[in-house]
């Protein structure tokens, strides 16, 4: 589909979805909330410690690489009633190992292995690979490829609570490296769980009673995770900033006091 096409379909009113349908407005507010937050984030970059300029940057692109998949999806789904689940797997593809090498970035001043970070990308792409022929083969073999998929989870989860990665952050002495690195550790625990609930929709239908769509799933677990996982970055950034002008501020009244 060409881009004048897709701008058309986004633009020009259907007869796909209803009025009032959840699901395609959800696409909209993905969207804005995942592009608003890129800006933020990249604008804001130079206001945190140089320590903290790279992460930020890193959520930044996140959220960028999301916007831009999620205006072409909502175009699909709004102007043409298709889902978008290539689009999709596309920006995970992208976005899941950035978000992975976050954890990385954090505790690289602590000695963090490179061995972690080439872990973290392999479980992500293995995850996002094998979920993405889960959803495109027969539903006999959906359950397969899914938990084909969970195995590299299970690598991402294993080395950010219990591998190098893990051991290297209780070496930190950063008070905020260490909230941040644990706050994203329960991103990947529970925020992430929200991508199975919607992988189960599509075998068994798990949620028909609830009329939960899957796209709806996707739509609010991918604002709440990458926009979740910047405002992490950006919080713990700004708290070091503060936290360094105090001592920095302390310093000045005792060579006053002097």
């Amino acid at each position: 589909m060409s881009l004048p096409l897709l701008t058309a379909s986004l633009f020009t009113p259907s007869s796909h979805i209803p009025e009032n349908e959840v699901v395609g407005y959800s696409f909209f507010y993905s969207t804005f909330a995942l592009l608003g937050a890129a800006i933020f984030f990249l604008f804001e970059r130079h206001n945190v410690p140089k320590r903290w300029r790279v992460n930020l940057t890193v959520a930044g692109l996140i959220c960028l690489i999301a916007s831009v998949s999620y205006f072409y999806m909502q175009a699909m789904y709004v102007g043409q009633g298709v889902s978008p689940t290539r689009f999709r797997y596309t920006d995970w593809l992208f976005t899941v190992p950035l978000m992975c090498t976050q954890f990385y970035l954090l505790v690289r001043p602590a000695g963090a292995p490179t061995g972690s970070l080439w872990r973290l990308v392999f479980g992500g792409l293995w995850m996002i690979g094998c979920g993405f022929f889960g959803e495109n083969t027969e539903l006999n073999k959906t359950i397969i490829w899914g938990l084909i998929s969970t195995l590299g989870y299970l690598v991402v989860l294993y080395e950010v609570w219990f591998g190098p990665l893990a051991k290297a952050v209780d070496r930190s002495t950063d008070r905020d490296v260490v909230r941040a690195f644990t706050y994203l550790s329960y991103f990947v625990l529970l925020g992430w769980a929200i991508y199975p609930m919607g992988y189960m929709t599509l075998p068994f239908n798990v949620f028909a009673t609830l009329h939960l769509d899957r796209n709806l799933v996707y739509n609010f677990g991918d604002v709440i995770n990458k926009v979740g996982f910047g405002l992490v970055v950006y919080v713990m950034a700004r708290k070091s900033a503060a936290r360094k002008a105090t001592a920095r501020r302390a310093r000045q009244r005792e060579l006053v006091v002097e």
